[in-house]
C-alpha cells in the first residue's frame, strides 16, 4: 500500500512538473510574440513616415531618383515580409537605405532647414530609439525563452510540447564598423 501511495506521488509531482514546464514555455512564447508585436508596430510607424520623408527629400532633391528607388523597394520589402526572419533582414537593408537618403538631404542645405522635413526627421529619429529599445526588449525574452528551452529539464520535455527556439534581432552586417566622418 505504501508503495501504491508513493508511485502516485511521483507521477502527481511528475505531471505537475510537466504542466509547470508546459505553462512557462508558452508565457515565454507569448512574451516573444508580445516583444515581437511592438516592434512590428514601430515598423509599421516608421513606413507610415517614409512617403512623406521621400516626398519632402524629392521637391529639392530631384535628380536623386537612384536614391529614392531604393528606399521604396526597401520599405515594400519590409511591408511585404511574412515571418519575423525575413522582416528582420528587410528592416536591416531599410536602415541602410535611410542613412542614403539623409545623405542626400544634407547636401540640400534649403532642405535640412525646412520646417517640415526637420519634424519629419525627428519623427522618425524618435521612431528609430523606440525600434533600437524594442529590438533589445525583444532579444531579452527571446534569450529568456530559448534558455528555458536548451536547460534542463526544459530541453528533454520542449521538443514533446512542439516548442522551437526562435531567433534573436541581430545587427546589419557591416554595423560593427564604425562609420568615417571627414569634415
Amino acid at each position: 500500500m505504501t508503495i501504491i501511495i508513493v508511485v502516485i506521488v511521483v507521477i502527481v509531482a511528475l505531471a505537475l512538473l510537466l504542466i509547470s514546464m508546459y505553462n512557462n514555455f508558452v508565457k515565454l512564447r507569448n512574451l516573444c510574440d508580445n516583444a515581437w508585436a511592438q516592434i512590428d508596430v514601430q515598423l509599421q510607424r516608421r513606413l507610415d513616415l517614409i512617403p512623406n520623408i521621400v516626398e519632402t527629400v524629392k521637391g529639392y532633391a530631384k535628380h536623386e531618383s537612384e536614391t529614392f528607388q531604393k528606399v521604396t523597394e526597401a520599405r515594400s520589402a519590409v511591408a511585404n515580409a511574412s515571418t519575423p526572419e525575413e522582416k528582420m533582414a528587410a528592416d536591416n537593408v531599410l536602415t541602410g537605405t535611410l542613412k542614403s537618403l539623409f545623405a542626400v538631404a544634407e547636401a540640400y542645405p534649403e532642405l535640412k532647414a525646412n520646417t517640415n522635413f526637420l519634424e519629419l526627421q525627428s519623427e522618425l529619429s524618435n521612431t528609430e530609439d523606440k525600434i533600437s529599445y524594442m529590438r533589445q526588449s525583444y532579444n531579452d525574452v527571446v534569450m529568456k525563452y530559448n534558455n528555458a528551452l536548451q536547460t534542463f529539464p526544459g530541453n528533454i520535455f520542449a521538443g514533446m510540447f512542439g516548442f522551437q527556439a526562435r531567433p534573436s534581432f541581430d545587427a546589419a552586417s557591416g554595423a560593427e564598423v564604425a562609420p568615417k566622418v571627414q569634415f
